[in-house]
């Protein structure tokens, strides 16, 4: 049986011709290109011989040249011997001798390769200093090579190309001319200083100085200038971080270290740069792609190692390590890291959205904890803005991350202020979990079942389209989602509170208690319903011990009716504990002790009394009016304001506190003040009479208040309050009227006045103005007259 054809088409012998024509010129050109290839490398390797036998050559040592003697100078030596030595005197042959030993000028032969003073390094060093100073040899025209449209003949298809000289613009010249310069100028610098002078030596300091600073200066406004261009220029300027001249270095390098972080901060775009994946680095792109790529590649580096240059500064200062160089002084190190703190500081706030923005974080966050106040305070100030300023959420969600491990593996051994920062974090505009629901967006697109019964083909092909375009509007908002803002900020909730959680139960007698405890009535609002049972029993037994301070105890009570005011209204608990601590608490407070304490007391009056008027019975109701009328009388005027306006708001939730007002006893007993249980000291056997003292108070706000509540804080007629005061809140009205810096120096009544008006203002007149109102108001009181000439003015 034959063997079956092929399919094969065999060639035309045409087509053979043709083939085998194009193979002989190809290996035609492959067997020159190769010997060209083996002419260069021979070339190359006997211009590599022909240079080492020259250095051998000059290496090796030679003799002195000798010249050889003149026929006309051998006579002249032979007709010397031939002299007769005797007929010259013995002194004439030793003077001869001498000055043949000694030889000058005059005497030395000229033939001779020996110095002839030994003190002629001048004039070596100038050599050598023209031989530093670059030349300008003839430069070769660069040419760049434009690829060409192809072209098709009989032999194929024929690649073209033109080349075309560039020229290069006189400016670059000019930059690289004053660069070299300024390298020969730090290269002749004189390194022995000690035979100057101290003038001297400050002089030169100086100059050296304005010199530094003109160089980062040209430097730095080339990069601003034009950054896609010169972004390289970076590199250049950062290695001036290594400048290793002692008398200089400290000043540079804080020089080099804030220029280079202004620069970042105006040349780093609005996004963070990711790196190119190997098919987008592989891909053609255009040419303004390409530069933008490199600039951003550059920059992205340059920053990575100015970042690394400000922890490595960081990090010798703490490990107070020696360098080689001796450049840099170890009382000079705390210096250099403050600047490089500072920077890392500036860095956080002005770039948050850019890379390598969590390393600043993890680097920064430590030196919160530094015992140096000065570099612990500029990061827990950066860290508080960097919180007040982030709306999204993903840096504060960060940096709570590592303030966690930063706690939890020193011990709980951290400084208070580190948790303060907390405070800042701006967490009380999220939303609760059942408004979840409210924030997502109404519009909701119909899914494909709804379409096909509700809408034609062409009505859903329409639909399609609109929500396809819908979509990609909602993609280019600039606004984040407000369910990733409620994620992010839930999520760093849940890690504070596990800071706190964990030293309450773990480190209850630390420092950081009171740090904790303010926080938890800062956020308290914002607490799961499922710790509320645990907490409130830890709160309580905190309150019980006795061992808390008076600012303590008053966020301990305020984070307990916060929680009962918002989510734990649902849970049936009287916290008459609490009510009886602050109840007992209100007579410490007073002049001299701050005034932020009384905020806290008006805060949990507002949530206390007003908020829970249906869990209040009216004797604690009435107790709290009289302690806080007694309270007017010993604090600073806008405490008495504010405390003021907590009565009149305590009043229009019980209206029936109008029985202090009166004098008649509304029960059996008498008052017992000194009683701490509100429900046992029978308030309503006492009446208001601190009133009738504060309507002549010198403040003209105390005495208005003390005239509304006199006559049952009406809400029109002549004795309601304006619209000024009547709708701000205890806290608003404290602030308003508050006045910094005030000593405590009471006017007290004279001597020879009645018993009954002999009682101390505690405040002091807050200018001349209200000083003069006070006499006029003293003056048509028939009763007495204070002397106000004991108080001081401000």
């Amino acid at each position: 049986m034959a063997p079956p054809r092929s399919k094969k088409r065999r060639p035309t012998f045409r087509r053979l011709l043709k083939t085998s024509g194009l193979k002989l010129e190809n290996k035609m050109k492959n067997r020159q290109m190769k010997q060209e290839n083996v002419a260069k490398k021979q070339r190359k390797e006997q211009k590599k011989m022909r240079a080492a036998v020259k250095d051998a050559v000059i290496k090796t040592p030679r003799p002195l040249e000798t010249y050889r003697k003149r026929p006309e100078e051998e006579q002249d030596e032979e007709f010397l011997e031939s002299l007769p030595t005797d007929m010259m005197e013995e002194d004439d042959v030793q003077q001869m001798t001498a000055m043949a030993r000694h030889a000058s000028f005059i005497t030395r032969d000229l033939s001779s390769c020996g110095p002839v003073h030994g003190a002629k390094k001048r004039s070596s060093e100038v050599v050598r200093g023209y031989e530093k100073v670059p030349r300008k040899m003839r430069r070769t025209e660069e040419k760049e090579v434009i690829h060409l449209l192809p072209i098709k003949d009989q032999r194929g298809v024929v690649p073209q190309s033109m080349e075309r000289v560039v020229v290069k613009q006189p400016e670059e010249e000019e930059e690289e001319e004053e660069v070299a310069a300024d390298e020969l100028e730090f290269e002749n610098e004189p390194e022995d200083s000690s035979a100057l002078t101290a003038e001297q030596r400050e002089q030169l300091r100086v100059h050296k100085i304005n010199e530094r600073k003109l160089c980062i200066a040209r430097l730095g406004s080339a990069v601003v200038s034009d950054p896609y261009s010169n972004i390289k220029r970076v590199k250049e300027l950062r290695g001036m971080l290594m400048e290793s001249d002692p008398s200089v270095a400290v000043t540079v390098r804080k020089l080099v270290m804030v220029s280079l972080m202004e620069i970042f901060k105006d040349v780093a775009p609005t996004y963070r740069i990711r790196p190119l994946t190997t098919e987008e680095k592989a891909s053609k792109v255009k040419k303004d792609t390409q530069q933008l790529r490199d600039f951003e590649e550059g920059l992205v580096s340059q920053y990575k190692f100015y970042l690394e240059d400000l922890e490595q500064t960081i990090k010798d200062w703490k490990q107070t390590k020696k360098k080689r160089s001796q450049a840099v002084g170890f009382q000079s190190y705390l210096g250099l890291a403050q600047v490089a703190v500072r920077c890392l500081c500036e860095l956080l706030l002005a770039l948050p959205h850019f890379n390598f923005h969590n390393n600043i974080v993890v680097v920064l966050v430590p030196l919160m904890n530094d015992s140096v106040k000065q570099v612990s305070g500029m990061c827990c100030d950066a860290f508080r803005k960097l919180f007040q300023q982030d709306k999204e959420g993903g840096a504060s969600l960060a940096t709570v991350r590592v303030i966690s491990g930063l706690v939890k593996s020193l011990g709980f051994n951290v400084r208070p202020e580190l948790l303060s920062t907390l405070l800042s974090l701006r967490i009380k505009e999220v939303q609760m979990k059942k408004d979840i629901e409210d924030t997502a967006p109404k519009k909701k697109f119909m899914n494909h079942k709804e379409k096909k019964k509700s809408l034609s083909r062409m009505q859903r092909k329409w639909k399609k389209a609109e929500e396809k375009l819908e979509k990609e509007l909602l993609e280019a908002e600039a606004s984040e989602s407000k369910e990733k803002k409620i994620k992010l900020h839930t999520e760093t909730l849940n890690i504070v509170f596990l800071i706190y959680f964990r030293i309450l139960k773990k480190a209850q007698k630390s420092v950081l208690l009171p740090a904790v405890l303010e926080g938890l009535a800062n956020f308290a609002h914002l607490i799961n319903l499922e710790f509320f049972d645990d907490l409130l029993n830890v709160l309580q037994n905190l309150v019980q011990s006795g061992g808390l301070t008076s600012r303590e105890s008053l966020h301990c009570i305020q984070t307990v009716f916060t929680i009962l005011s918002g989510q734990g209204e649902v849970m049936n608990i009287d916290p008459l504990t609490f009510y009886s601590q602050l109840y007992r608490m209100l007579l410490r407070l007073h002049a001299g002790v701050p005034n932020d304490d009384i905020i806290i007391v008006l805060r949990c009056l507002d949530a206390m009394l007003t908020r829970r008027r249906k869990h209040v019975s009216l004797q604690r109701a009435m107790a709290f009016v009289k302690r806080l009328s007694v309270l007017s009388l010993h604090v600073l005027p806008n405490a008495s304001v504010g405390v003021l306006a907590a009565s009149r708001a305590t009043v229009h939730a019980f209206p029936k506190c109008d029985f202090l007002l009166d004098n008649e006893v509304q029960g059996s007993g008498f008052y017992l003040p000194e009683l701490d249980e509100p429900e046992h000291c029978n308030a309503q056997n006492t009446a208001l009479w601190e009133l009738h003292t504060l309507q002549r108070h010198y403040h003209p706000v105390v005495r208005r208040m003390a005239v509304h509540l006199s006559h049952g804080a009406p809400s029109d007629g002549s004795a309601s309050l304006g619209v000024e005061l009547s709708r701000r809140s205890p806290v608003e009205l404290f602030n308003l009227y508050s006045v910094k810096d005030m000593t405590f120096n009471p006017p007290v009544a004279p001597p020879g006045s009645k018993k009954k008006d002999r009682f101390v203002f505690g405040a002091t007149l807050l200018d001349a103005e209200l000083q003069r109102r006070a006499e006029r108001v003293l003056a048509d009181t028939e009763e007495t007259e204070l002397d106000f000439t004991t108080a001081h003015t401000h």
